[in-house]
Order: structure tokens, then C-alpha cells, then sequence
């Protein structure tokens, strides 16, 4: 089988980097897919190191030479005006021209975008939002980050930031972002954003699974935890629907397995804000698990 028929694609994630080919008639079955450390502490030329190892994997798991393109989802995003990539969680990231050094790196041309982006790219085309016009896609986990699919295509926008809805702000709210700014979603309803609300109202050093376990148990701290991340995500939610009123959002990431952001409650939380009577767009589980990221990468490579 020839290289050509496969795409390929990588997920660079803080700590590990995830590759992948599909089959183009086949994109949700695999040739191969295997993981490689980031070991992001270990600086930028070490990251371009790893992303080479992953495709050398690739080739010698699959049979296949590399292709003349691949497609790579990362955190932060491409400035459209400088090529440099900005807003990464992953500092040694921010302000390097990660797609030309990868392109020279793999002698084939690469295709970069964020990773929310990818992983709405692959829910909307082979996951959970199949046949949605617009679809909106979140990571909600450690960040709270978002992508735009439109008939099919990804929105990037003008600044290359179309989707980043954890980064506006909340009202009420106050907290520093690593972004620079205060009060923004994401330090509200990530995770660690929650952790520490429980925490700093007199909980103890709980991860959000054993913070909903207490809830289950009726513990009065851990259940204002929860209603606070409702009533917030319903806040955050109903102005990206109010602007890009969408067919469908998907909700990926840790925090987005939480039962509660798919019940009615939460529903009716979002309607609150909504400029609408009621809410008629679909809440829905990822249906691709840990697939998307990488498949999503993968299918920017068509």
C-alpha cells in the first residue's frame, strides 16, 4: 500500500504526542496509531525531535513512506498574519514558527491547527455531530477550549482565534488567567477552576471525580461546586450560542463526561441566557473517546 493512501496526522499534546493513519474511504479505521512522551520541560528542539520520532514510528509500524502532507493539532493556535504560534499552554510553543520547523523537519509539507479545532473537525464529520450544518466543538478538561465546523470546514478566522470561547469574560468573575487577562470562562469551569473553588471554600485537595463523588453523597460544598460549574457553563455556553446559534455542540474532555452538563437543568441554565425562548441546538457526548484529536489532525491532511 502506497503512502499516499493513507492521512496522517498528530496530536501534540502537553505530555504526549499521538499518531495516526487512516484510511481516506475508511477514515475511522487506523493503519497504525501509537504515542510518544512530549517531554515538553525538555525545551522546543526537543518537542521537534519527538514529533520526528512519532512519523518515523508511523512508517515503520504501517509499511508506508511518509506522505507530502500531514496534519498536526496542537495547543494555541497559528497567528494568521506571522506564522507564529501564540496562545499555547505549552510555553516553549509560543512565538516559534512550529509548522515550518516541523516541515523541514519531516521533509513534507504540514498543516497546523489548535486542537479543539481538530477535535470539532472530527466529531462533526465522523463522530457524534455527523450530519450537523454547525457544529461547535469544546475541550473541557484543564482548559476550556472550542472549534467551529461549518458545512464541513473549520473556522479559523481573521486572528486564527475563531471558536476560543474560554477566554471570554464572566461576569462576576475575577480570577487570573495565564492568558494575561482576569475573570476569563476558563478560570471559572475547567477543572482546576473548580478544584480550587472547593477548595478555598473549606474542602479538602480534591480532583473533580472525587469532588462529584461527594456530591453523590449529598455533601452540601461539593454539590455548590457542581451547580456553580452549571450555572457558569450555562452563562459561557449561551453567548457563543447567541452569536453562532448552532446545529449542534459536542463536549469533549474531562469535565465534559459529567453527567450534569447534559441534563435538563443545565439546559434550561444556558436558556437563561439565551436570546431565544428555548434551546432547540443538541448537547452531545463525543462518540470518538480519545480518537479525535489525532483523527481530527489526520483529516486535515485531505
Amino acid at each position: 500500500m502506497s503512502g499516499a493512501r493513507g492521512l496522517w496526522g498528530l496530536d501534540l499534546g502537553g505530555t504526549k504526542i499521538e499518531g495516526a493513519i487512516l484510511l481516506p474511504d475508511h477514515p475511522q479505521t487506523t493503519l497504525a496509531r501509537l504515542r510518544r512522551p512530549t517531554e515538553s520541560s525538555q525545551g522546543y528542539d526537543h518537542i521537534l525531535s519527538q514529533i520526528c520520532g512519532v512519523v518515523s514510528d508511523l512508517e515503520n509500524a504501517s509499511g508506508q513512506q511518509r506522505p507530502a502532507r500531514i496534519g498536526i493539532g496542537t495547543p494555541g493556535t497559528l497567528a494568521p498574519d506571522t506564522g507564529l504560534l501564540k496562545n499555547s499552554n505549552t510555553l516553549c510553543l509560543n512565538g516559534r514558527s512550529l509548522r515550518e520547523d516541523c516541515a523541514a523537519a519531516l521533509g513534507c509539507d504540514v498543516v497546523i491547527t489548535n486542537d479543539a479545532n481538530c477535535f470539532a473537525l472530527a466529531e462533526s464529520l465522523l463522530g457524534a455531530a455527523v450530519g450537523a450544518d454547525v457544529v461547535f466543538g469544546i475541550i473541557l478538561g484543564t482548559g476550556a477550549g472550542g472549534g467551529i465546523v461549518v458545512h464541513g470546514r473549520l473556522l479559523n478566522g481573521l486572528h486564527g482565534i475563531a471558536g476560543e470561547w474560554g477566554h471570554n469574560p464572566l461576569r462576576g468573575e475575577s480570577f487570573p488567567c495565564y492568558c494575561g487577562r482576569f475573570g476569563c470562562v476558563e478560570t471559572a469551569i475547567a477543572g482546576p477552576s473548580l478544584e480550587r473553588f472547593y477548595r478555598e471554600n473549606g474542602g479538602e485537595a480534591l480532583r473533580v471525580p472525587e469532588i462529584v463523588l461527594r456530591a453523590q453523597g449529598g455533601e452540601v460544598l461539593a454539590l455548590a461546586t457542581l451547580e456553580r460549574l452549571r450555572e457558569k457553563f450555562g452563562e459561557a455556553l449561551a453567548a457563543v450560542l447567541n452569536i453562532l446559534d448552532p446545529d449542534a455542540v459536542v463536549i469533549g474532555g474531562g469535565v465534559g463526561n459529567l453527567d450534569l452538563l447534559y441534563e435538563d437543568a443545565t439546559r434550561e441554565a444556558i436558556r437563561r441566557y439565551l436570546f431565544n425562548p428555548d434551546i432547540r441546538s443538541r448537547i452531545l457526548r463525543p462518540t470518538l473517546g480519545d480518537s479525535a484529536g489525532v483523527f481530527g489532525a489526520a483529516l486535515l491532511a485531505i
